[in-house]
């Protein structure tokens, strides 16, 4: 959970339309400060959730949630990046309610961010709340630091991956990489 001090959020933001010469007397402009306060801080805080699990009853193939549609922001431009991932698992004795895989990704992009790091916490977290035979994760996502500014490439998609446990061994990564296509 992301503590903003609010009073001083918002004055920030309107020293920093100030700084880029923008009238902050303006009615499009006058409450700025406190609609992108109220962003952010919507945004950096997620709702809570229990990781819920049950038995498997026997179930020990793999469990695939793809299309999961995300939203983060870049730690490096705090502009915005946004694509889907794929993550699935195979159980060992549990399974864990399929929304789940979804509130992982959700927990780990809404925050100052780079996908690398999503994708690895989103493995790792699975692996330690499940503890399944082996976890999968690829995200694809367009960066607005990208397409905006610098080399400015619309429609560039970056691709990450991350494999735990049994996931490493090639049949079973051939297997998810097919599935999720």
């Amino acid at each position: 959970m992301t503590k903003l001090d609010i009073e001083v959020a918002e004055d920030c933001i309107l020293d920093l339309l100030t700084a880029i010469s923008e009238d902050n007397t303006r009615e499009g402009l006058k409450e700025t400060p406190k609609r992108y306060v109220k962003f952010l801080n919507e945004f950096l805080n997620p709702e809570p959730f229990n990781f819920t699990t049950f038995k498997g009853e026997g179930y020990n193939e793999m469990v695939i949630v793809k299309d999961i549609p995300f939203y983060s922001l870049c730690e490096h431009h705090i502009a915005p990046f946004f694509g889907s991932a794929a993550i699935a698992y195979i159980p060992n004795d549990t399974i864990c309610g399929i929304s789940k895989l979804p509130r992982a990704l959700e927990m780990f992009a809404r925050r100052l961010q780079n996908q690398e790091r999503i994708t690895m916490q989103v493995a790792d977290y699975i692996m330690d709340q499940l503890n399944p035979k082996g976890v999968g994760v690829v995200i694809s996502a367009r960066h607005l630091c990208m397409e905006m500014r610098g080399v400015k490439k619309a429609g560039a998609q970056t691709t990450t991956s991350a494999v735990r446990g049994n996931f490493v061994e090639a049949e079973v990564r051939a297997e998810f990489l097919s599935l999720i296509k």
